[in-house]
């Protein structure tokens, strides 16, 4: 019979090899015991599974107190075989397999890779996992927790009992793992851990949980893993010389269920993705769909990396989601968050009771912008469990492209640190080795799995050769979001017009950098909160002139080298700032000014899509060339963008002051035919009309700009043209 300190140890949830003494053992003179710890229960019988025929009724042995577990030994048998527990409950009786008598639920190579934090897929062993074994349906569980002294599931099928489903630990990769017969999809669980100094720690929800609950709870749910998606079929970096217009949203405020709640998965189906199509747009942009506890933070602390959040509905919709977003030909990116953790008890902090995913020194491990926790990204474990997620998102949803937050936070150990707050690198400086390796670690990775697959660096600094290969020494990524363009455009929109003469460089100083990196222009939800107010309310003038700057700022972008973003609402010029809690305001396109906003939108994006020259070269100098650069009294600025062959083009005036300039001479240079395609002043889009009519222009063998033909132009007030050339 067991010792009773081992019995004791059961009880109290504190013995730390269960499977050494539950379930069925052979003992030295060869006798079958079989041991069960069932807290609460009044008898305990085993039951051969081949027969149906009682063998034993185990005895309950209560020592010291303690009460729940149950022995005894099975007469007439010397060999193991497959059994079952009947159980007597005050409730009355149960017949279940018992969790210990499955052997293992990881193989040795997976036992292996996980050791060596070298598994491409850790989510395929990590986390909840319906499966079968030897003909009993179940989940299997399994969580990384090398440093605790106990760990147990808990859940609604045991009464939230840490003392009834203790793991087994697999010592070679501090991996806990267990099935348990007859956990079934939509099971709600969390872990139970004892720290190695033997405290209790609050319940933490599954790293690897492929469901949530909704908020304010926070049990993972057990759902199927989602079947392999077909990988996309366009390599990316053939995507670069192709139309790129991305549409951001934050799937909780672009238009909120009938009762003013989250809408559905369904719902947004039959709205969103027929609304962007209709606008043009090539891509959809989601700020972070991860499960994440605060609504605030717009999913930019996450703690379910592996669940999409509960807010819309089950994982199956969101599924549904991007495959309708691909059958109407549009291209899906998530924000993904790397660069940090919230620090709520229930997730990844101090997971096992020691810095697991962490830093223990917060001068590493804590974000001082954001109070949340820093990944330890030099811990292979932890880079692995990163990189496992950006491949789960790609091959278990289809996603098309990962665009990464935060990225300049990640680089620098210093970054919004004092002197003194900061540790350096082995060298000595402020750059995050680590973090610069896990990033082109996570490149690579896609770049050979995933090669449809494309990523996106928030990076803020002027961090080099981010959107280049990491065997050029780059970090690896398809594209940067230019933040220093969309910082000078923005203060240069919000002067007024008189003084914007001053400013004549804020425009096109980004040309001096535009092709450092593969580039895309952001106006993204981060410029329409916090204060910042909205687009519109951004541009200079009276109510008038702002609608005309905003349509004049937009032709600009559109123009300009460099793929395109647009957050949600920036398309119908909304008035208000942001507001995550409601919807965008829908009514302002009753307004024909808001209308014309969003019809100069789909417009500009038909023709960007149409015309090869605004997108075939948008990151080499061949495919563009300046006019009017240099016009600051008048506030002008001109530009031709070509196709790689210099087969078609595009000119690009605008006239960023109110003031119409007639006869104003642009070169050009070809001779031709010119035909007007886009005119932000068009009365279509709320704009007075001034132009230059319907009729193609043709150019005139008359010197200007430093060419030899030239057109003679009329430049609408705020205004921007887009003049096509016909061989």
């Amino acid at each position: 019979m067991l010792d009773s300190s081992e019995i004791i140890a059961l009880c109290r949830a504190e013995h730390g090899d269960p499977y050494a003494v539950l379930g069925m053992h052979t003992e030295g003179d060869g006798s079958v015991w079989v041991r069960s710890l069932q807290p609460g229960a009044l008898s305990v019988a085993v039951i051969d599974a081949k027969t149906g025929r009682a063998v034993a009724d185990l005895e309950h042995r209560q020592i010291e107190g303690v009460e729940g577990f149950f022995e005894g030994l099975m007469p007439r048998r010397r060999n193991h075989f497959a059994y079952r527990l009947r159980i007597e409950w005050p409730t009355g009786v149960q017949e279940t397999d018992d969790p210990y008598r499955f052997w293992t639920v990881l193989g040795e190579m997976d036992v292996w890779l996980l050791a060596e934090g070298s598994h491409l897929r850790p989510f395929e062993r990590l986390g909840a996992h319906l499966r079968e074994i030897d003909g009993v349906a179940g989940t299997a569980f399994a969580v990384w927790a090398p440093n605790a002294q106990r760990v147990s599931v808990v859940g609604d099928f045991n009464s939230w009992d840490g003392r009834r489903h203790p793991m087994r630990l697999r010592s070679e990769c501090g991996v806990w793992e267990i099935f348990i017969p007859g956990v079934t999809a939509g099971a709600h669980y969390k872990f139970e851990i004892r720290s190695r100094d033997g405290y209790l720690l609050p319940l933490k929800a599954d790293p690897y949980g492929f469901a949530a609950e909704m908020r304010p709870s926070t049990a993972s749910t057990v759902v199927d893993l989602p079947l392999p998606v077909e990988p996309a079929s366009m390599p990316a970096g053939d995507q670069l010389d192709a139309p790129m217009s991305v549409y951001e949203v934050h799937l909780g405020s672009w238009r909120r269920a009938d009762d003013g709640g989250f809408p559905d998965w369904q719902r947004i189906i039959d709205t969103l993705i027929p609304y962007v199509v209709d606008l043009g747009f090539t891509h959809l942009e989601l700020l972070p769909i991860s499960e994440h506890p605060f609504d605030g933070s717009w999913g930019y602390q996450p703690l379910g990396l592996y669940s999409p959040t509960a807010r819309f509905g089950p994982p199956s919709g969101f599924r549904a989601f991007v495959e309708a977003c691909h059958v109407a030909g549009l291209h899906v990116i998530i924000d993904w968050v790397p660069a940090h953790f919230p620090t709520d008890e229930h997730g990844l902090g101090r997971f096992d009771g020691t810095a697991l995913f962490e830093h223990e020194d917060p001068r590493e491990g804590m974000h001082q912008d954001w109070g949340t926790m820093i990944y330890n990204f030099g811990r292979r474990e932890v880079s692995n469990f990163l990189i496992g997620n950006a491949l789960f998102w790609i091959e278990r949803y289809g996603i098309d492209g990962l665009r990464v937050d935060a990225v300049a936070s990640m680089l620098y150990r210093d970054y919004s640190r004092s002197e003194g707050q900061w540790l350096p690198n082995i060298y000595g400086g402020r750059e995050n080795l680590e973090a610069v390796a896990f990033l082109r670690r996570v490149n690579e990775v896609l770049g050979q799995e995933h090669p449809g697959a494309s990523t996106h660096a928030e990076e803020s600094t002027a961090w080099p050769m981010v959107s280049r290969p990491p065997e050029m020494g780059g970090l690896g990524f398809h594209y940067k979001w230019n933040m220093g363009w969309m910082h000078d455009v923005l203060d240069y929109m919000t002067r007024d017009p008189v003084h914007r003469k001053y400013h004549h460089n804020q425009m096109s100083f980004g040309m001096m950098y535009a092709f450092n990196e593969n580039f895309i222009l952001p106006l993204s939800h981060d410029e329409v909160v916090y204060g910042k107010g909205s687009l519109l309310s951004k541009m200079a003038g009276d109510y008038w002139q702002k609608f005309a700057n905003l349509r004049s700022l937009y032709a600009f972008m559109w123009a300009h080298p460099g793929k395109k973003l647009l957050f949600m609402g920036g398309e119908i010029g909304q008035w208000n700032e942001w507001n995550h809690d409601i919807s965008l305001d829908w009514n302002l396109l009753e307004f024909p000014l808001h209308a014309g906003i969003r019809d100069l939108i789909r417009d500009l994006n038909g023709v960007y899509r149409s015309n090869p020259a605004l997108h075939q070269v948008d990151f080499e100098p061949a495919g563009f060339e300046w006019i009017a650069a240099d016009d600051a009294e008048c506030s002008v600025y001109a530009f031709v963008r070509w196709t790689r062959d210099h087969s078609r083009a595009l000119l690009y005036v605008g006239n960023f002051t109110p003031v119409v300039r007639h006869g104003y001479r642009i070169g050009v240079p070809m001779p031709g035919l010119y035909r007007e395609r886009i005119n932000t002043d068009s009365h279509h889009y709320g704009g007075s009309n001034v132009g230059n009519g319907l009729e193609p222009l043709w150019a005139e063998q008359v010197a200007a700009h430093g060419r030899d033909w030239s057109l003679n132009l009329t430049l609408p007030p705020l205004g921007g043209l887009y003049l096509e050339w016909v061989p």
